[in-house]
């Protein structure tokens, strides 16, 4: 493990080349994390979550270096290689499909009338910002499909040659554990080679098949305020209430880091405004200063640099 602060001020705790269950966390040497090891958290889902999409937050001035650059590039001065981050888009499909395939996977003899009496009930227990249509970062998002990146890195990092996946770190923060999985060239081999391969493991954290990533959250609630229940005699889940006050926990999320240098991932500039969209400031965010835009500035913003564009700026929250 490495304790530093990373350039936005905030001190994490780095697993590199793990993705740590929180049992595993929690057996870590040296941890002093007060939200990880609370003992009184109500029972809640670890469903899986396929992801088909991927997500870039910025604010203003990275929105125009995007614009100007036709793709997006790591501007900051870290130390080691250059990465490209994203993150997966878990929206109220992937949550509706996640609970369909949880209780189908516990449930594998229920009858059709069983099924019919369901009522939906993973939705309360998304309450992370994994699951908002707001961001921490700024109030641009990019919202591309997985294949569509992972073909225009192929394409422009790798030679037409298929991307390698590496399982890269785990990262403690605060209230937040981000399982970060990097993406290369298999030209630099040799540069990761200390990392292990990503592979489809059942008991893995996160995983790459045919075209998603599956996410198996460990935490995706943040804020607990129902219990999971599994009533097996009907063959039926269900979110109670929890009776006391609710609970605050730390919450998981998938990072995606694509190793670029000092290059720009390109894409087409009427693709990039076609995948764009307003956010809101959410909670905790983690730029510092706050660099939010409100809806009319950004609507400016957004019309002086694709001025040609007839399609008005939509809020992320209008695509549901």
């Amino acid at each position: 493990m490495e304790t530093q602060v990373n350039r936005r001020g905030f001190t994490e705790q780095v697993f590199r080349g793990q993705h740590l269950k929180l049992t595993d966390l929690k057996m870590q040497q040296g941890l002093n994390n007060r939200y990880l090891f609370k003992d009184n958290i109500p029972a809640y889902p670890r469903p899986e979550f396929y992801v088909s999409h991927l997500k870039h937050d910025t604010d203003q001035a990275g929105l125009r270096g995007i614009r100007k650059d036709d793709g997006f590039r790591n501007q900051a001065e870290d130390k080691g290689p250059r990465l490209l981050w994203w993150s997966l888009v878990v929206g109220p499909d992937e949550i509706r499909s996640a609970e369909r395939r949880l209780l189908e996977t516990t449930y594998p003899d229920r009858t059709e009338e069983q099924a019919q009496k369901q009522q939906s009930f993973l939705e309360k227990f998304a309450t992370s910002p994994v699951f908002m249509e707001s961001s921490r970062l700024g109030s641009y998002r990019f919202t591309f499909p997985l294949e569509e990146v992972l073909t225009a890195y192929r394409d422009q990092f790798c030679s037409g040659a298929q991307p390698v996946m590496r399982v890269f770190r785990t990262v403690l923060y605060k209230q937040e554990v981000m399982y970060a999985v990097l993406v290369h060239s298999p030209a630099n081999q040799q540069l990761f080679s200390d990392l292990p391969l990503l592979t489809d493991d059942p008991n893995s954290v996160c995983t790459y098949r045919d075209g998603h990533f599956i996410w198996r959250s460990e935490a995706m609630c943040e804020t607990h305020r129902y219990e999971w229940l599994k009533r097996d005699d009907e063959m039926m889940m269900e979110a109670s209430p929890v009776c006391t006050r609710s609970e605050f926990y730390v919450w998981d999320n998938v990072a995606v880091a694509l190793h670029v240098d000092e290059e720009v991932l390109q894409f087409d500039a009427d693709r990039l405004r076609e995948n764009l969209t307003f956010c809101q400031e959410g909670p905790a965010p983690i730029s510092r200063p706050s660099k939010f835009d409100d809806f009319p500035q950004a609507e400016e913003v957004v019309k002086e640099l694709w001025p040609d564009c007839p399609s008005p700026l939509q809020r992320s929250e209008q695509l549901h």
